[in-house]
């Protein structure tokens, strides 16, 4: 596969209602509002699910992103919708109105589970209704030790099934764990999640919550040092696969483990093996 010299790379968005940057090809992710514990605005909603769009289809641009970490400033992650900003302006909504925002959020999840690029969640203290589904959505979440999920949508008077999180947590922790969970809306806190899978690193941060940060960055990026093409496919094919039949999936993974051999990374894979040296993936 050669580089196309007349590529150009889509332009990243310019978010005012969060922070992202690129650092050793591991992109950023930052909710910005440490004094609401990040809380989530309508503002955030539309920001985030465009950049995850265009990362997506910049996978390919050889300077991209190859891996992701969404962070919260300060202490928390992200303690779901702003109550001033989107709870209480919800009670003047028709029902179309309402439809639009609740599919609105869930455009949001959607594009995290469709980008391409593995995405890591660094969970300080809070992830919390719309904040516990958009960890949830991503591929690996580290913790730290006093963190928690809370979704709490049944302790308000809403479904537990909010934004995907029914078809999501039963894939992720199974059905009896995920109907406890959803039905109840109690704080799982990081020992549990580990237990159940919610989890797949907790960090000891009692004395520095920045930790949790530092961990998710170091699982990012080992990631993004990976060959791109191979994980931009494991992502895939994880994904197409929650809906297929155990067949189909076998065949599925035939053919893209065919098109993954067809990619010069394979090859360099046994170069680098025979000649005993670190691969340089295309």
């Amino acid at each position: 596969m050669t580089h196309d010299p007349d590529f150009r790379p889509l332009p990243l968005p310019q978010p005012s209602s969060f922070r992202y940057e690129e650092r050793e090809r591991v992109g950023i992710i930052t909710l910005d509002r440490p004094d609401r514990y990040n809380a989530l605005t309508f503002a955030v909603y539309r920001e985030l699910t465009d950049l995850f769009t265009v990362i997506d289809r910049r996978s390919l641009d050889p300077e991209g992103a190859r891996a992701l970490v969404i962070r919260g400033e300060g202490k928390a992650f992200c303690s779901g919708g702003d109550v001033e900003d989107i709870i209480t302006r919800l009670f003047n909504r028709d029902m179309e109105g309402l439809l639009r925002f609740t599919q609105m959020t869930g455009e949001l999840i959607h594009a995290i589970r469709r980008c391409k690029t593995p995405v890591v969640a660094s969970i300080k203290k809070v992830a919390a209704g719309a904040g516990a589904v958009i960890s949830l959505a991503c591929d690996l979440r580290v913790m730290g030790s006093k963190s928690f999920f809370a979704f709490l949508f049944p302790q308000v008077g809403l479904s537990g099934a909010d934004m995907g999180a029914s078809w999501l947590l039963p894939r992720v922790v199974g059905l009896g764990h995920a109907s406890e969970i959803l039905l109840l809306g109690d704080r799982v806190y990081a020992e549990r999640c580990a237990q159940i899978g919610l989890a797949n690193r907790v960090i000891d941060d009692s004395d520095d919550p920045g930790k949790v940060d530092e961990a998710a960055f170091e699982l990012a990026l080992a990631i993004a040092q990976k060959p791109h093409f191979a994980t931009r496919m494991t992502k895939t094919m994880l994904q197409q696969e929650q809906d297929m039949g155990f067949t189909d999936a076998i065949e599925a993974e035939a053919q893209a483990q065919a098109i993954c051999m067809q990619h010069p990374d394979f090859k360099e894979a046994n170069d680098a093996w025979l000649a005993k040296r670190d691969p340089q993936w295309k």
